[in-house]
C-alpha cells in the first residue's frame, strides 16, 4: 500500500466514531418481607402504610394523597379516581390494578413492580420513577408530562397514547411493548432503548429521539415523519 494511502486510511479511521452500546436499565429487585393484610379499608391522606397487602380492594374516589407505602403489595384493587398525589412507592409490587382517572401527580416509585395492570388517564405528570418495572397489562393515556424516568423497562405492555411531553428519560426500555400515538415532545432522552418495542407509533416528539436508539426497520417505518419534521416533500 502506498504511504499516502495507508494515512488516509488511518485518517478514516481516526474519524469514525466507534459504536456504542446502550446501557442497559437497573431492575428492581422486589423482595417483600411477610406481608399483613390490610383490613382498615379506605386509605388516609398521608398514610403511613409498610409491610402490608392491600388485596382485592375497592379503593375508588378515596383521598392516599402523599402517602407511603413501602414493602407493599396492591393486588386487585379498584383506583377509579383515586387520589395518590405526592404518594411515595418504595420496594412495593402492585398486580392486576385497574382504574380510571387515577391521580398520581408528582408521586414517586422506587423499586417497584407494576404488573398487568387495566389503567385509563392515569395522571404521572411531574412524577419520578426510577427502578420500576411496567409488565403486561395495557394503559390508556398515561401522563408523563414532565416526568422523570430513570432505569424504567415497559415489557409486553400496551401504552395507547402515553405521553411523555418534556420529560426526561434516562436508561428506560421497550420491550415487546405497543407504543400507539406517543407524544415525546420536548423529552429529553439518553440511552433509551426503543429496538425491541413490538409497535413504535409516534404522533409527536421524532425530532426528540437523539439519545434513543431504534432498529433499521423502525428507521424506515419513521422515515416519512423523519422527513417531514425537516420540511422534505417526498413523491412518486
Amino acid at each position: 500500500m502506498a504511504h499516502g494511502t495507508r494515512d488516509t486510511a488511518k485518517s478514516a479511521a481516526k474519524s469514525t466514531p466507534r459504536s456504542t452500546r446502550v446501557a442497559a436499565a437497573r431492575r428492581p429487585e422486589v423482595r417483600l418481607p411477610p406481608l399483613r393484610p390490610y383490613e382498615e379499608g379506605r386509605l388516609e391522606p398521608d398514610g403511613d402504610y409498610d409491610g402490608l397487602e392491600l388485596a382485592g380492594l375497592d379503593l375508588a374516589g378515596q383521598a392516599g394523597a402523599g402517602a407511603r407505602f413501602l414493602d407493599c403489595a396492591l393486588r386487585d384493587c379498584a383506583l377509579d379516581e383515586t387520589s395518590l398525589v405526592n404518594a411515595r412507592f418504595i420496594d412495593s409490587v402492585l398486580t392486576g390494578v385497574r382504574g380510571v382517572g387515577t391521580d398520581l401527580a408528582g408521586a414517586v416509585l422506587r423499586d417497584v413492580e407494576v404488573v398487568d395492570v387495566r389503567m385509563g388517564g392515569v395522571q404521572l405528570h411531574g412524577a419520578v420513577l426510577e427502578r420500576v418495572v411496567v409488565r403486561g397489562g395495557k394503559i390508556d393515556y398515561l401522563n408523563l408530562r414532565r416526568a422523570k424516568l430513570k432505569d424504567v423497562v415497559f415489557e409486553g405492555c400496551v401504552l395507547a397514547e402515553p405521553d411523555f411531553g418534556a420529560a426526561e428519560l434516562v436508561r428506560v426500555e421497550f420491550r415487546d411493548c405497543a407504543l400507539r400515538q406517543a407524544d415525546f415532545s420536548g423529552a429529553q432522552m439518553r440511552d433509551v432503548d426503543l429496538r425491541q418495542a413490538a409497535e413504535l407509533d409516534i404522533a409527536r416528539g421524532v425530532d426528540r429521539l437523539a439519545g434513543a436508539v431504534i432498529s433499521t426497520a423502525q428507521l424506515l417505518d419513521l422515515a416519512p415523519a423523519f422527513a417531514a419534521q425537516i420540511g422534505v416533500r417526498v413523491e412518486e
